[in-house]
């Protein structure tokens, strides 16, 4: 891969961060956990947030970009340990997003940002609920 190409997709971008991990890649990539990478996590959400209340568009490209890397490696980390895949996590975001979204993806009214927000939270709380409910039952 070259630095000079025009663009690059998502599916080369997972494949940089899988050689940076490899074996034969970043030492300091290599030895990353998601333990080690908090700070970094911390420190890149906040220039997200610095970004933004600077009005501050180039960087905040730049920044969200920088989150991105977080997710990716976080996702790498999780899958060289056999938790989890970064197809996972798009899967785990979609179905929230759907689930979340009733006003859109099925046949319930929610007119307003405010009467979004209060769905949002009542499907929340209810996949809470539906959670501790499992865990409850686990623990018998």
């Amino acid at each position: 891969m070259t630095e000079s190409k025009t663009h690059y997709s998502f599916e080369e971008l997972t494949a940089i961060i899988s050689r940076l991990c490899a074996p034969d890649g970043c030492p300091w990539d290599r030895e990353q956990t998601h333990e080690t990478l908090i700070p970094c996590l911390r420190d890149e959400t906040e220039e997200v947030v610095q970004a933004i209340e600077n009005g501050d568009r180039e960087n905040l490209c730049e920044e969200l970009g920088d989150v991105l890397l977080q997710v990716l490696m976080h996702s790498e980390i999780a899958a060289r340990a056999s938790a989890f895949t970064l197809q996972d996590v798009i899967d785990g975001i979609s179905r929230k997003m759907i689930r979340r979204h009733p006003h859109v993806f099925g046949d319930v009214k929610a007119e307003t940002p405010q009467e979004c927000l209060e769905l949002w939270k009542q499907i929340k709380e209810q996949e809470k609920s539906l959670t501790n409910q499992s865990a409850a039952s686990i623990n018998r």
